[in-house]
């Protein structure tokens, strides 16, 4: 298999919050020209997330853990507090895992686990 791209689509009953979210408050760049709810990131021309409505969805996620986003970021610390100052709660605030990086969870709207993610070089 050669894999050109790989795109995660979170399914959501309320699509429209959880795209705002994504947008407003994390800060990921939309790209609404291709599909509502489609976001790119870093340096890449590809998308990477989209947020769409599913009609099996409803409510939060009843298994928060079992997928965790990773946006990696130049500064943990920076980016928690940006957030914490836009109301998102963190569920695990910033760690360092020796070798590995520093580290801090938190939910969106919906429930998903998300975590920043500041890489050891």
């Amino acid at each position: 298999m050669n894999v050109e791209q790989f795109v995660i689509n979170v399914n959501s009953e309320q699509p429209e919050r959880l795209t705002s979210f994504y947008k407003d408050i994390v800060g990921l760049t939309p790209r609404f020209d291709i599909t509502p709810g489609a976001f790119m990131v870093g340096s890449s021309s590809f998308v990477a997330l989209i947020v769409e409505g599913h009609n099996e969805v409803k409510g939060s996620t009843r298994e928060p853990a079992r997928v965790l986003l990773n946006f990696v970021v130049d500064d943990v610390i920076a980016e928690q507090q940006r957030l914490e100052s836009q109301g998102v709660h963190f569920t695990r605030p910033a760690y360092t895992e020796a070798g590995v990086g520093v580290f801090a969870t938190f939910a969106d709207p919906d429930g998903n686990c998300c975590q920043l993610a500041q890489l050891a070089t």
